[in-house]
C-alpha cells in the first residue's frame, strides 16, 4: 500500500506540475495555479478542482447505490466514517476526463471569472454565481455522449459510471477474468 500511494503521489505532482498550462484565462493571475492544494483549497483552480471531484464522488455514490454495491467499502482508499471509499476508488480514473476537463473548460471559455470566488481565512470557495455556472459545466460535462471504447456504442458519461459498476459486479461475481479499466483513458 505504502509503495502505491508514492506512485500515486508521484504521478499526482507530475500531473498537476503542469495542470497550469491546460488553462488560458482571460483574466492575467485570476487562475494562477502554484500545486495543488485542499482543506481549503488556496486558490480558484483548487477550489473548481475541489468541488469538482465532491460532485464526482456525489454521482458514483448514486450509481453506486442504484447498481447495489457498498459505497463505503473500497479497495484502495481506506474505510472511515462517512467516507465512500468505493466511490472514490472508481472514480479515480474518471477525474481527469470529467471533473478536471470541466473545470478547465469553465475558466478557458470564461464560464467562471475572478469575481465568481470569494477568499476568505486562507482559503478559496466558488460564490454563488460561479457555483451555479460550474455545476452547468460539470452537468454538461456528465451528459457529454462519447463512444464507449470496449463495447463501441454512445453512452454519455454518466451512463458510463453506471456501466463501469456493473463491470465491477461481474467481476466481483466471478463473470468476467478482470475489472476492466485500462480501456476508459486510451
Amino acid at each position: 500500500m505504502e509503495e502505491l500511494l508514492g506512485v500515486e503521489g508521484s504521478g499526482a505532482a507530475r500531473y498537476f506540475g503542469n495542470f497550469s498550462s491546460l488553462l488560458k484565462a482571460d483574466e492575467p493571475g485570476a487562475f494562477a495555479f502554484p500545486e495543488r492544494s485542499r482543506r481549503p483549497p488556496r486558490d480558484p483552480v483548487n477550489a473548481l478542482l475541489s468541488f469538482a471531484y465532491s460532485m464526482l464522488s456525489r454521482e458514483w455514490l448514486a450509481v453506486l447505490s442504484a447498481v447495489g454495491l457498498d459505497a463505503y467499502r473500497g479497495f484502495y482508499h481506506q474505510q472511515r466514517f462517512a467516507r465512500p471509499a468505493l466511490a472514490l476508488d472508481l472514480m479515480e480514473p474518471f477525474r481527469p476526463l470529467v471533473a478536471d476537463s470541466a473545470a478547465i473548460t469553465a475558466i478557458n471559455n470564461g464560464e467562471v471569472g475572478a469575481a465568481d470566488f470569494v477568499h476568505a481565512a486562507g482559503g478559496c470557495a466558488l460564490a454563488d454565481r460561479g457555483r451555479r455556472s460550474f455545476i452547468a459545466a460539470f452537468e454538461r460535462r456528465m451528459a457529454t455522449e462519447i463512444t464507449h471504447p470496449l463495447f463501441g456504442y454512445a453512452a454519455s458519461y454518466r451512463r458510463l459510471l453506471e456501466v463501469q459498476a456493473r463491470l465491477l459486479i461481474r467481476w466481483l461475481a466471478g463473470e468476467i477474468p478482470e475489472y476492466l479499466t485500462d480501456f476508459i483513458l486510451s
